[in-house]
């Protein structure tokens, strides 16, 4: 008859392989804080990440930026509205600190131009959008009030095939701005990495 082994005898069997160093605890330990430091840097409670940077162990850099580098990069995305720009734009001045270099920071500057530049567009896409679907719209307003026998206001955002219209065309607009995007991310990553 087999040995009856204990809960504790097979739990140290299965942690046997798993072996924690302190290498990998405190590269851990450094993105996370680099992590913490670029939300509290988008949030305004951080003015600067560079003397963050400067404190740093020389083991623990490359981690804390790497922290950094993930954070900002994540921010980098079309906006929705127009208070999304600050976000975005303070996410790409904190990976110009941790990137540094003259062409990135030319970089950032006509990514948050551009930026600006889709938002007026994308309003004046949708107002384009709703001028051309009004025909339609009333012609639905018109069925529904002669069904009902009262006069009738359709939201166009409540309409299937307006929405559908809306999307297909914003689309457009929307991936040829985010082509612009994933390209400002990949020189950034490129940057980041060292690779030229």
């Amino acid at each position: 008859m087999g040995k009856i082994k204990s809960a504790l005898e097979i739990a140290l069997e299965k942690t046997e392989s798993v072996k924690s160093s302190k290498d990998s605890i405190g590269q851990f330990e450094a993105k996370q804080q680099g992590k913490k430091l670029a939300n509290e840097f988008l949030e305004g409670t951080k003015k600067s990440l560079e003397e963050d940077l400067k404190k740093a162990s020389k083991e623990d850099l490359a981690n804390l930026k790497q922290g950094i580098f993930d954070i900002l990069i994540s921010q980098l995305t079309l906006p929705a509205v127009k208070e999304d720009l600050p976000r975005i734009e303070k996410a790409g001045q904190g990976l110009h600190m941790i990137i540094g270099g003259k062409p990135f920071g030319e970089i950032v500057k006509q990514m948050g131009q551009i930026l600006n530049q889709y938002l007026d567009e994308a309003a004046k896409y949708e107002e384009a959008i709703k001028r051309q679907y009004a025909p339609k719209l009333r012609q639905k307003e018109e069925e529904i009030a002669r069904r009902l026998g009262r006069a009738v206001k359709i939201d166009p955002f409540q309409d299937p095939e307006f929405v559908a219209f809306y999307n297909q065309n914003m689309n457009s607009l929307k991936s040829n701005y985010e082509a612009m995007i994933n390209e400002v991310k990949e020189e950034a990553t490129r940057r980041f990495t060292g690779e030229h």
